[in-house]
């Protein structure tokens, strides 16, 4: 039976690691394993004895091989040699499944502080841990994927590490699909513009603003991206916290911004109006913008795609758009 139960793991660890980005393809089974009744000494000793693949996490089951605690080698060492694994154990660990995505894992370990994550079947059964390096890795590799994503390059792993490496037809395959969603938007914005041509006759110093308010619109909601792409992924925080957090930071980043620009317009202009138009349009914009940045993500991620798409291009047309609207709207209020 336990032979029968052994062969099973095995097959299922092997075809986990066929997937490249979970649990299962960084798993170590090689881990020190102990019981909660040992003494600290008894497994100080233990280890000593036998070559392990990683031994950063001491792994606590029961006589059946249930996990039930872990603890870390420094902590191992800091306690008492005669006290037993179940009194200075961290009960109740994290914990993943083989198949979990690696980022999920990676996000487990930073939450809780640990350098290794244990890895169980699904009847906590303990199958080994995901290390230190491995998690680094992940880390690393999540990164450089979520960076090519910012601009619009395809989701192939492979594709994103080794973007500059690729033919230039093949480059251009994972890029333009975005960068024509991105055309059909300046499309649309020239539209949008054109609709305000008589207001823009009448006061051509309106158009003066609109490169640098689409600039400011674009760079506030890209920062809110690069925080919802790795925040979604690794925060614990749920999102109504993380969007009124951010939709708040842009406000008061545009009302900063329309302070300064207020004096500059009104005096080189010679137009109040228009500088309380330009002022009062950067503090919507901006808010907008981070809070496009924040919730985009969110809805691409659950549909079920990754949240680094819901940067770079479509969701630059998209502020690129409101931003607009918001200006010429409050332009059409106050100047005319």
């Amino acid at each position: 039976m336990n032979k029968r139960k052994t062969e099973s793991t095995r097959h299922k660890l092997s075809i986990f690691r066929q997937h490249f980005e979970t649990a299962g393809r960084y798993l170590v089974a090689s881990v020190p394993r102990a019981l909660p009744t040992e003494t600290v000494a008894t497994v100080c000793t233990n280890l000593s004895k036998q070559v392990y693949e990683n031994i950063e996490l001491i792994c606590v089951t029961e006589p059946t091989g249930k996990l039930v605690g872990v603890i870390s080698v420094s902590e191992l060492f800091a306690a008492a040699p005669n006290a037993h694994l179940e009194d200075v154990m961290h009960k109740n660990p994290p914990y993943v499944y083989p198949e979990v995505d690696q980022e999920r894992v990676a996000s487990i370990a930073l939450h809780h502080r640990h350098n290794a994550v244990a890895v169980v079947d699904h009847h906590h059964f303990l199958l080994g841990t995901v290390p230190s390096d491995a998690l680094m890795h992940i880390l690393r590799r999540e990164h450089v994927e979520d960076l090519h994503r910012l601009v619009g390059i395809g989701r192939e792993s492979d594709v994103a590490r080794e973007a500059l490496e690729l033919p230039p037809l093949r480059r251009v395959r994972h890029r333009l699909p975005w960068l024509i969603i991105g055309l059909l938007g300046s499309m649309m914005s020239a539209l949008l513009v054109s609709s305000f041509e008589a207001e823009l006759t009448r006061n051509v110093a309106i158009a003066f603003f609109v490169p640098g308010l689409v600039y400011i619109a674009d760079a506030i909601g890209t920062q809110s991206e690069a925080v919802a792409v790795r925040g979604l992924s690794l925060s614990q925080a749920n999102l109504r916290h993380l969007v009124r957090g951010e939709s708040r930071t842009g406000m008061i980043i545009g009302a900063i911004l329309g302070l300064l620009i207020f004096p500059f317009v009104w005096i080189f202009f010679a137009d109040f109006n228009l500088a309380i138009a330009v002022s009062l349009s950067l503090i919507i914009a901006s808010s907008i913008a981070s809070t496009i940045g924040m919730v985009l993500p969110w809805l691409l991620q659950r549909l079920g795609t990754d949240p680094a798409y819901g940067s770079g291009p479509l969701a630059t047309i998209i502020q690129d758009i409101l931003s607009l609207l918001v200006y010429f709207l409050i332009v059409s209020i106050f100047v005319f």
